[in-house]
Order: structure tokens, then C-alpha cells, then sequence
């Protein structure tokens, strides 16, 4: 029997990366049918990985949300996201991290937090930090939340949170000693701690994938008053856009 532990233990450690990511690839040429105008972005990082995005562009813009997603799928699937988005009179970046997409590169955390930095400081070429909204959803809150700590945007969306990776981890294998195992531990707990900005979380009671209780102790842990707990009853890991009060909440944060 503790043969057979040591050896899920070891499994585990070697193959984590399969078990958190499930990345969808697609073709260089891939032309992107999001009905908005865009442009895609490329940037090279320190390490020679090309990473993708997609941004959508308005007339006239009253800012930037910068969008991550989570750890499924790419950016081709995102045209809800780009719709609510262009709704709120914003230009849109929509990341996709290291293996996903079009984008290149060994994965880690070290080196998705300076991806993340690499399209923050991308975007303040042309915005102001007070024009730049972090947006994260499930995975993708870990980054939005550890790169709100790092700098000074207007505000921070944080949607289907996990309290950390490590908490979410220890949920979804609570055989593993997870602390010793997790090469990416995303702390988001400790990160908006050091936030400056406004976090709103979104967050359905009946989400399977992340407890609706880990986003309950990540805003409890948020300091201060300028913060809000949307809780969408009955709302899973999914589709909290059919939910009257996500659409309420959204547009009590961009109007």
C-alpha cells in the first residue's frame, strides 16, 4: 500500500503540469471571427517565447481590460467575453499563456506572472494605469490577482476565484500533501492583500470546479471596505453571464 502511495505521490509531482493545464493549440494562420475590429499582438519575452493575443479596438475606448482566462481552451473561444467587453465602450487584450493558442513557451509560474507584466507594461505604451481593468476568471485570477498587487490599476475583477492554488489543490486531491508537491501555488490570498485598487468578485454557490466557499475566504481576506462579493445563487463554473446579477454587477463596475 505505500508502495503504491509513494508511486501516485511521485506521479503526481512529475505530471502536475497535465493535471492543472489543458491547453487547446491552434494554427499560426488561424484567423480569429470575433465581430468586433482587433488587431493580435505577439510579444517575445526573455526567454525567446512568442506569446499571442488578440485586442479588440473601439472608436474611442475609455480604457483597457486585460483578460485572463482560464486553464482551458484559448482565446478563439472567447467572443462573450470580447461582446461584454466592447459593451462597456473598453478595448479588450485577450491573453493566451504559454502553450495555449497560438503561444509558445515552457510553462511555470515564474514565467506566467512576467508574461503577464510583459502585455501590463505592453499596454501602458498607450493607456494609463488608471485606465487599465484586470479582469481574471478561474484559473486566470491567480495572474490578474498577483499582477494587481504589482502594480496600480483601476480595478480588479476577479471571476470563479480560488482562495489559492494550494487551498484549491489541497480540495481536489486531499490525499496529496499538495504543499510539498505544487510548483505553482498562486497565492491569491497573499496578493490582494496588496491590491490598491477596487476588487469585485463574481461567484456561483453551486460551482464544482471551485468552491463557492474559497471565494468567501478570499474576500474576507481583501482588507478594507472597497471590495464586493457578487454571489450568483444556484450559478456554476460556467455561464455566470445568464445570471441577472453578474450582468448587474458588471455594469455597476464600468458605469
Amino acid at each position: 500500500m505505500a508502495v503504491l502511495y509513494i508511486t501516485l505521490v511521485l506521479s503526481a509531482y512529475m505530471f502536475q503540469e497535465r493535471l492543472i493545464f489543458f491547453p487547446s493549440k491552434m494554427p499560426m494562420n488561424h484567423t480569429f471571427d470575433f465581430c468586433q475590429a482587433y488587431e493580435e499582438i505577439f510579444l517575445t519575452t526573455a526567454d525567446g517565447a512568442k506569446l499571442n493575443a488578440v485586442k479588440i479596438l473601439q472608436d474611442s475606448s475609455k480604457g483597457v481590460v486585460i483578460y485572463f482566462h482560464g486553464n482551458s481552451g484559448n482565446i478563439s473561444h472567447l467572443n462573450h467575453v470580447a461582446n461584454l467587453i466592447d459593451g462597456k465602450g473598453y478595448d479588450a487584450i485577450l491573453i493566451d499563456y504559454r502553450t495555449y493558442g497560438k503561444s509558445t513557451g515552457k510553462m511555470s509560474e515564474k514565467a506566467l506572472m512576467e508574461d503577464a507584466q510583459l502585455f501590463y507594461d505592453h499596454a501602458l505604451k498607450t493607456y494609463g494605469q488608471n485606465d487599465i481593468i484586470l479582469y481574471g476568471r478561474s484559473f486566470g485570477t491567480g495572474i490578474a490577482s498577483g499582477l494587481a498587487a504589482a502594480n496600480r490599476p483601476k480595478t480588479l475583477i476577479l471571476e470563479s476565484p480560488f482562495y489559492s492554488a494550494i487551498a484549491l489543490g489541497k480540495h481536489r486531491f486531499p490525499i496529496l500533501p499538495i504543499d510539498w508537491l505544487s510548483n505553482f501555488r498562486f497565492p491569491s490570498n497573499e496578493y490582494v492583500q496588496q491590491v490598491k485598487c477596487p476588487i469585485y468578485i463574481f461567484h456561483g454557490t453551486d460551482d464544482a470546479v471551485i468552491p463557492y466557499e474559497q471565494a468567501q475566504r478570499l474576500y474576507e481576506t481583501i482588507p478594507g471596505d472597497d471590495k464586493k462579493l457578487y454571489t450568483i445563487k444556484g450559478g456554476g463554473h460556467n455561464y455566470l453571464q445568464d445570471y441577472g446579477i453578474f450582468n448587474a454587477g458588471m455594469n455597476e463596475i464600468f458605469d
